[in-house]
């Protein structure tokens, strides 16, 4: 008798768990600012808020939320990140990260003007 083996991954797909988000006592905090860092067992990523970012010299941001995670998790972000950035720029345009080319690209009377 022939055994029938499943297409790899079948298994993997079925077994996974449905996860459900409880959002109570989640904080939720604005940052502009993001610095990560890293050991060999993990990613450390630090979130704060620079109230002056176009400021010359030296700055002293204070953080606010300190992320760690192991280098898997930190894959996965950096997949389900660039998926959403593909996303939106393919919905709104390119994101621009260079302050000089985005205050180029604004339409007279800067972001949100009346047409």
């Amino acid at each position: 008798m022939e055994e029938q083996n499943p297409r790899p991954g079948t298994e993997q797909q079925a077994a996974q768990p449905e996860v459900v988000l409880n959002e109570k006592g989640a904080h939720a905090a604005y940052s502009n600012f993001a610095r990560v860092t890293a050991t060999p067992e993990e990613v450390i990523i630090d979130f704060a808020l620079n109230p002056n970012p176009f400021l010359a010299g030296k700055q002293e941001v204070s953080v606010s939320q300190r992320l760690i995670m192991n280098f898997y998790t930190a894959k996965r972000l950096l997949s389900a990140l660039a998926m959403t950035l593909q996303r939106h720029e393919q919905t709104f345009g390119s994101v621009e990260l260079d302050v000089r080319r985005r205050a180029l690209a604004q339409p007279p009377g800067g972001p949100g003007a009346a047409r």
